[in-house]
Order: structure tokens, then sequence, then C-alpha cells
């Protein structure tokens, strides 16, 4: 069952976007594409984009879905979809440099800042997938954690999202703190990592006891049977909205939609659930 997803919430700007939406969509028909939320890029509209490129800057915990969608959109349409992962606070400086067209970031926070900084097209904002975070520790679980009042326990070694790069680090200090945890969590941590992807090479090498990540990565390959979760209780959790939004510095803005639109359309939902994520309800 999909879970509803964080509301989008928009200015009352007429901007350049809608225009330039209003603009396509008066041109002959052979020209135009339509809304592709419920619909496939295949089919008529087959290599209409061909030659044409986008630059996507998306979190890196969203490197398998987001290779394998990239992928299909470009077999389906002839365009050339490039990408750029990082960490949220790092895609989001990218952002800021005018360096990216669709702006997808592991937190709908750093999508909030790009909206009220007037870095992307506000009505351009689709939620797309949920990211749940869970406890990971390596296989076995040798420190018997069982929980989040055990990453308070002396002794146990952690690694974490560093606050300023990937969007869990700010998520793992909220759930933290907010539990009453998070002094003895920061003392616990030996490590803080510039990508969520980095916090699965910890847990899967044993240098450290526990981590907070993605439920989803437990479907990458190098976590195959390298890993156990420990789920975190909702009301103790901070589930987060991915959304993609269209930068307003795009030079492409029919090819920008019509993959924006790709992505968090049904014809998606089979990858982003391959890869363990929860759609949004649309």
């Amino acid at each position: 069952m999909k879970k509803a997803c964080k509301k989008k919430t928009y200015s009352k700007r007429l901007s350049i976007f809608l225009l330039l939406l209003i603009m396509i969509s008066m041109l002959p028909v052979s020209g135009c594409i339509e809304d592709k939320s419920s619909a496939s890029v295949s089919g008529e509209n087959e290599n209409n984009f061909e030659g044409r490129q986008l630059t996507v800057c998306a979190g890196a915990g969203l490197i398998k879905p987001m290779n394998e969608l990239i992928k299909n959109f470009e077999d389906e349409t002839g365009a050339k979809i490039q990408v750029r992962y990082g960490g949220s606070a790092e895609i989001f400086g990218t952002l800021a440099s005018k360096e990216c067209d669709i702006f997808i970031p592991g937190d709908y926070y750093y999508t909030e800042q790009a909206m009220s900084r007037n870095y992307v097209f506000n009505e351009s904002v689709k939620n797309v997938t949920l990211h749940i975070p869970v406890i990971a520790v390596p296989e076995g679980n040798p420190a018997n954690v069982t929980g989040l009042k055990d990453l308070a326990r002396p002794g146990i070694k952690l690694a974490l999202g560093d606050t300023k790069g990937p969007a869990i680090g700010k998520v793992s200090e909220t759930i933290c703190a907010q539990t009453g945890i998070l002094p003895e969590v920061k003392n616990n941590t030996i490590v803080w990592t510039a990508t969520v992807n980095q916090l699965l090479v910890y847990i899967v090498s044993g240098e450290v006891d526990a981590t907070i990540f993605w439920e989803d990565m437990a479907n990458w390959g190098e976590a195959n049977g390298k890993i156990e979760l420990i789920s975190i209780p909702e009301e103790q959790n901070k589930i987060e909205t991915i959304p993609a939004a269209i930068s307003v510095y795009t030079e492409d803005p029919e090819l920008a939609e019509a993959f924006n639109a790709y992505i968090a359309g049904e014809e998606a939902e089979e990858t982003w659930e391959k890869w363990g994520f929860e759609p949004c309800a649309l």
C-alpha cells in the first residue's frame, strides 16, 4: 500500500515555467508533449527528444533506481541524460551554481530551500517516493543492537552521515535528538560520512557496530547477506519524502518536464519498488 507523501507547497507567483508550458501547448501537435505523470514516454513520443541533453542532480542514495530509470528514459526518447550524484547538501550547491536541470535530493528540506530561493519552479515539484530511516548493523549483530537506545551505550562504534552532507545526516540527528540520545550518539560516532553510500561500506566491513541509513539500501547487491536491519518505531522515526523539481535555469523545459513526470509516474513505480522504495500515492 502506498503511503501519502509530504504535501507540496507553492508560491502564488505566475512562474516562467507555466508560461513556457502554455507556449509549448500552443505549438503544433507533432512538437508537443503530453503530461507523462501517468503515461509512458514511449509509443508515439519515442525518440522525439533525440540529441537533446539534460543534467540531473540526485542524492547518492538514489543511484540504483535512478541509473535504471535514466537508461529506460534514454532508450525510449533518444535523449541523453547526464547525472551527478552526491550528498543532498552537495547537489544543492550544484543547483545554486546553475549546473543542473532536475533536482532530486534525499530530503524534502532541500527542495523547500530551493523553492524559497527561487532555484526551482515551485509548480514543477513532484513527490516521487519515500525514504525510510532504519538502523543497520553487520551480519550477526555482534554488538547486540536492538533499538535506538543501544546507539547511546558506552563502547558502541557508530558511523553516521555528516549533517552538512547527505540527507540522512540531518535526519539521523533529528531522530536521536527527539529520542534524547544525541550527546551519547555523537560521542560514539567514529566517522561522519559525506554520502549515505559510505555508511554501507562501514557496516559491511564491520568497522562500526551500527549506523542509520535508508531501508531501501538493503536491496543493494553490496549489502546482500552482509547486514541486518532494525526498524525504528514510526513515532520515533522521520520518514522523508523524495521530491523532484525542475531548475529555473534549465534550457530545455520541455525535456525537463517529460523526465520529471516520467520518474514520478506509474511507469517508474516498478523500478522504485524493485529497489525497495515505496512510491508516493498519486
